[in-house]
This record gives C-alpha cells, structure tokens and sequence, in this order.
C-alpha cells in the first residue's frame, strides 16, 4: 500500500533543490539556506519543518502542514493496517518539530543528530518536497556509487512515472 507524496498534497507544492554545506552552531542550530526559505509560504507550509528519519537512512526535514498532511493522510491508527501500526511507530516516534528562529536557523535536538551520525558540518540536500541532511563524506560515497547507475535510475524513474500516469495518480 504505497501512498504518493505528489498525490497527497492538497497545498502549494514547494520545491527545494541543490546542495548547501553548513556547520551546526555551539546550541546545535543548523542554518537552512535562504535559497531554500524563499519558497516557502508560513501560511501554506506552516512556520516549522519536522524532523523526521527519512526511507533512505537520512534525516529528512519536511514542512510542518506538508509533513501534517502525509500524516493524515495515513487514516487512524486505532484498527490501522499493522505495517502502518509499524511505520507510524518508527517515523512519529523520532520526529521532533523544529521551528525556524529569526536567524533562519533550526534547532536539531540531540538525539537526532546522534541518530543520523550529524555534527560538526552537514549537507543540506533539497530533494523535492523536503531536505535531507547528511553528512557529506556519506553524500560523497553516495554520489561515487550512483553516478555508475544514472542511466539505470532515470529508466526506472520513467518507467514509475508512466505507471502512475496509466494508474491516474
């Protein structure tokens, strides 16, 4: 039972691209890049991201109403599916909501950047609909183990799309 992100959104879909190296502060703020704060809308994206461990290892940082949306997208979970028991479990249960302070700066708590293996500098990958942070000798080895199979990636990519296309998603 697979749920489209693209499908779920009912808001203004935002779109965060490129790649941003930043250092974690004394306080563990992290900046998020102003590149990527101009696309969002406080009234259509809320006024935080929530933190949250992404499918791919990573921690993920979504738009507050995005990430609500998602979530509701779920049903309840009172007599829910167990595999959605399982994942609600693991996802909610790690999420933290982490607002944007004046500076444009979030605070990532403790045991999240303990976690994901975070400190000290971290990669900011805007991917879509949400960021992904990481640390970017692991982005290095991911891109060095990629970049052989990019053709591969792009033909599945395709094939996906025409799939949901001829589903109506």
């Amino acid at each position: 039972m697979g749920y489209s992100v693209s499908r779920l959104h009912k808001a203004q879909p935002v779109l965060f691209l490129g790649e941003y190296e930043h250092t974690l502060d004394q306080k563990q703020r992290l900046a998020i890049p102003s590149e990527l704060r101009e696309v969002l809308d406080e009234k259509v994206h809320g006024e935080a991201f929530i933190a949250a461990p992404g499918s791919n290892g990573s921690l993920w940082l979504w738009p507050e109403k995005t990430f609500a949306q998602l979530a509701n997208a779920l049903g309840g979970s009172i007599v829910g599916e167990p595999s959605l028991q399982e994942f609600e479990r693991l996802v909610f249960s790690q999420a933290a909501r982490v607002p944007l302070d004046s500076a444009g700066r979030v605070r990532i708590p403790d045991r999240l950047l303990q976690r994901f293996g975070l400190g000290g500098t971290i990669l900011i990958l805007g991917v879509r609909d949400h960021l992904e942070l990481t640390d970017p000798e692991a982005w290095k080895r991911d891109q060095e183990r990629l970049q052989p199979a990019t053709e591969d990636i792009w033909r599945r990519a395709r094939m996906a799309m025409a799939a949901a296309q001829r589903q109506g998603t």
